[in-house]
């Protein structure tokens, strides 16, 4: 009892404590503002002035200023009540495409415990120039290419925000292009090549000038590339396969990377645009899974293992392109020819393991057979061994019955093991062996007899 009287008044110093720490925290805030890149040792603001203090009470109350990172990017001279930059800020590196660059920090005072919420913006210099990221541009225009196209055009990256950062783009002055200045969707310039006259390769066939990207800085500043336009000649013929359709066979068991057939186009185009590839032309996924194509050969082979009995036959489409982006269509149709892969199959629909022994013609089982395979490979042999007094009858379709072919006796045989046989006639041969056992029941049919006629007593 003692001691929890002696823990309960530590609990209300504790408690009066963290009041007085919330109540002497200030909600408003001190804010200043920096430029960029200014030296080590700059003054930043009267910090005793604005925060109503004197100036030598920041030194009696052990005042100290501490930021959100740790990081001491500011400093308080506790004599005259300013604060100071200790380091030079590069607003690029601590806050990137940011617009708004904040630094927050604390103010706080041990003496009695009292803080202050404080910001400090820092603001952009225009001390970046827009960059292109290739020293060169090459675009590729066909000839029949109509005024008032646009071709787009990379765009340059300039590090800084606002004003400072990149505004509009120009070009060297020429006949046949000019320049539009466009708004990207996250507020991004980039440029677009606007075509004004009709191009004829015969009398020009490439054109070079400037690109250039201005900032709204003052004085602005800029980057520029080379742009390179190569005037194509028309690509007006198409490629043509040689021979369509194509009508192969490939045997079900072929290996994976089993050549099938090589297709060919040709292109009446000369150069680039008389060079022809191919590719598989709106393949389903089992197409693509089971065939590729060589896009420089035209040659097709297997990508995935067959199975004549889930597909039989494939129709492929192929796709032959020019340089110049025209295409012409071609087909490869494939028979899948049937190997004898499946062994006959044997399943039992109707079993009776015991039969009495003095009955006629007897249903003992009723069996289905069926062989995957197709042609001589799925047709079927049904058989049982000669010696036994049964019978094999077909009844419907592949159905069988196994009969009794006259009555048993069982004083004679009490139990027959009976192998059911079934072979395909394919090669080579394929068979699935079926073993049932037939138990004959006893009948009364034996009066009893004496061992002997005559006895002698």
């Amino acid at each position: 009892m003692e001691a929890l009287e002696r823990i309960q008044p530590n609990r209300q110093v504790v408690a009066f404590i963290l009041m007085v720490f919330f109540s002497q925290a200030r909600s408003e805030r001190i804010r200043y503002s920096v430029r960029e890149e200014t030296e080590n040792g700059s003054f930043i603001g009267h910090l005793a002035k604005d925060l109503g203090l004197g100036t030598g009470e920041l030194a009696a109350r052990s005042a100290r200023v501490v930021s959100d990172d740790d990081k001491q990017r500011l400093q308080l001279d506790c004599q005259t009540g300013d604060l100071l930059l200790t380091e030079k800020l590069d607003r690029e590196e601590l806050c990137g495409p940011t617009e708004l660059c904040i630094l927050h920090f604390q103010v706080f005072l041990e003496t009695p415990v009292q803080f202050f919420q404080g910001e400090l913006l820092i603001q952009d210099i225009n001390d970046h120039s827009p960059i292109f990221s290739d020293k060169e541009m090459l675009l590729n225009i066909p000839e029949n290419s109509q005024p008032g196209t646009l071709f787009p055009l990379k765009s340059a990256q300039d590090l800084d925000v606002g004003s400072n950062g990149l505004q509009k783009y120009t070009i060297s002055p020429n006949s046949h292009f000019h320049v539009l200045t466009r708004n990207h969707s996250e507020g991004k310039k980039y440029p677009d090549l606007v075509q004004d006259k009709a191009l004829d390769r015969e009398e020009q066939h490439e054109f070079s000038f400037t690109l250039m990207a201005l900032d709204g800085g003052s004085p602005p500043r800029s980057g520029t590339v080379m742009v390179r336009i190569l005037i194509m000649d028309v690509n007006d013929n198409a490629p043509e396969f040689v021979h369509t359709p194509y009508e192969v066979q490939i045997l079900e068991n072929s290996p994976l990377d089993f050549p099938i057939v090589r297709v060919l186009a040709r292109d009446a185009d000369a150069g680039n645009f008389g060079s022809v590839s191919y590719n598989l032309f709106q393949a389903s996924d089992e197409i693509k899974q089971t065939f590729s194509i060589n896009e420089v050969t035209g040659e097709m082979r297997l990508a995935k293992k067959l199975d004549f009995e889930k597909i039989n036959s494939y129709h492929v489409e192929i796709e032959a392109t020019d340089g110049g982006g025209l295409s012409g269509k071609g087909t490869v149709d494939i028979q899948v020819v049937d190997v004898n892969d499946n062994a006959p199959e044997l399943t039992i629909s109707s079993l009776t393991s015991s039969i009495p022994e003095n009955a006629p013609e007897t249903a003992v089982c009723i069996f289905r057979i069926r062989d995957r395979d197709s042609g001589d490979n799925g047709k079927m042999i049904c058989s049982i061994p000669d010696h036994l007094p049964f019978i094999l009858k077909p009844t419907f379709k592949n159905f069988y019955t196994l009969l009794t072919e006259r009555p048993l006796d069982r004083e004679e045989t009490a139990e027959y093991n009976i192998t059911i046989t079934v072979t395909d006639l394919g090669s080579p041969r394929l068979k699935t062996e079926r073993k049932i056992t037939v138990l004959v029941s006893d009948v009364n049919d034996n009066p009893p007899t004496f061992t002997q006629t005559f006895y002698t007593l």
